[in-house]
């Protein structure tokens, strides 16, 4: 663990450390506290120098919440968007330190501390206009970082499909494999003209026995370096509604076949000390789903096998990431007998995706998913939250499968 957050503190200078410590403290102790603990009666803000009191004091704290909880982000992520608005929000504090003083102290003192204060603060707007390139470092695309193949299972349309443009998009070779051959052909031809990357289709039941393994023999003479374990499939409805061989083929999809893949692909990555691992689970593992049953357990194995192998090949080279979509626009929906209901893109999942791999354990697509997974595991009793699962996700479900 130390290694791993020795990495992270190291994409950043000294003082850009110090300025995620502080957003970090504010974030998590000191404006939860101001504005849950504190009494209202001795609560005090500051914005462009202006003092409010009590109520207004409140109300005024939530944006400077925002403000902190975006800078512990951004400092974290080194994200583009913080050029120029880190820099931006250190000039208000400066102005903030010339007029307060001036305004509520007066006097020489008031002078002395407002150019203190606003000089030190305007020093750091100016440090933070010109790490503008720090913010916009790119980092160098998955090929350079892992190498020239990728093998993407269930790449015959959504995730799958949308993994394999993005990756043959950085000129990476793609593995595409999935049952429906046609499909796979279609874009396979797709990736080679426009991208002019090499391609090798290989149609399989990943859900039948010996699927896992013949492909893995299908792909013996590539070095992959990047495996997606993608191939999924959902049944919506009844625990007792789907037939015992569908629920059977279910969990040798969800949970067999990428565990054999990986098991297959990992030593050979790790010996040349390069390569990633990307585990398709489902925020619907982060939590029992009645109604999704089965697809729930089955997605909680995949995220915690992707998180365990990201602490496992640690220092390896190889990089591992549980990737936990939500609702996706895809035709999982209709093949897992879901009423259709709105989702993101699968673009959209996989640039997080991509930009999650080699950073962190696991990562949930979309703001909204991650509240819904987070705060509802953190603060509802478990019996209470799979009831309330089953009220919100009936309605995704045709009412002879409730």
């Amino acid at each position: 663990m130390g290694d791993w957050l020795r990495e992270r503190l190291d994409e950043r200078p000294a003082w850009m450390n110090a300025l995620l410590a502080f957003c970090a403290f504010m974030t998590f102790v000191y404006v939860p506290w101001d504005l849950f603990v504190k009494p209202v009666a001795m609560d005090e803000e500051v914005w462009f120098g202006v003092r409010f009191h009590g109520a207004l004091a409140k109300l005024f704290a939530l944006p400077h919440w925002a403000v902190y909880a975006a800078g512990t982000v951004g400092f974290w992520r080194m994200r583009r968007w913080m050029w120029p608005w880190a820099s931006v929000y250190a000039g208000q504090v400066a102005f903030s330190f010339l007029v307060w003083p001036l305004l509520y102290v007066g006097g020489a003192r008031g002078a002395l501390v407002g150019l203190v204060g606003g000089a030190a603060f305007a020093a750091l707007a100016l440090a933070l206009w010109r790490a503008r390139a720090r913010f916009e470092q790119a980092r160098p695309g998955p090929r350079a970082r892992y190498g020239e193949w990728a093998l993407v299972t269930g790449a015959s349309a959504g995730l799958g499909a949308a993994f394999a443009r993005a990756l043959a998009a950085d000129g990476i070779s793609c593995v595409l494999a999935a049952r429906r051959e046609e499909r796979l052909r279609e874009l396979a031809e797709e990736l080679e003209s426009r991208f002019g990357v090499k391609t090798r289709v290989v149609a399989v039941d990943l859900a039948a026995p010996g699927g896992a393994e013949a492909l893995v023999r299908a792909v013996a003479d590539l070095e992959v370096a990047i495996l997606v374990n993608n191939a999924g499939v959902g049944a919506a409805g009844r625990f007792e509604t789907p037939e015992p061989a569908r629920l059977r083929q279910l969990v040798e999809l969800n949970c067999a076949a990428p565990a054999v893949l990986s098991r297959a692909l990992l030593p050979a990555m790790k010996r040349r000390g390069r390569g990633a691992v990307v585990m398709v689970g489902s925020v619907a593992g982060c939590q029992p789903l009645p109604l999704h049953a089965l697809y729930a357990a089955t997605k909680a194995f995949d995220n915690h096998l992707g998180e365990a192998l990201f602490a496992e090949c640690r220092g390896s080279g190889v990089d591992c990431l549980a990737l936990l979509p939500g609702p996706t626009e895809t035709e999982f929906q209709a093949v897992a007998g879901e009423l259709p209901h709105a989702g993101e893109t699968p673009e959209q999942v996989v640039a997080t995706a991509l930009e999650a791999l080699g950073r962190q354990a696991s990562v949930i697509s979309g703001w909204g998913n991650w509240l819904r997974a987070n705060a509802a595991m953190r603060l509802a009793p478990r019996t209470v939250l799979a009831l309330a699962a089953k009220q919100v996700f009936q309605q995704h479900v045709p009412p002879e499968r409730r």
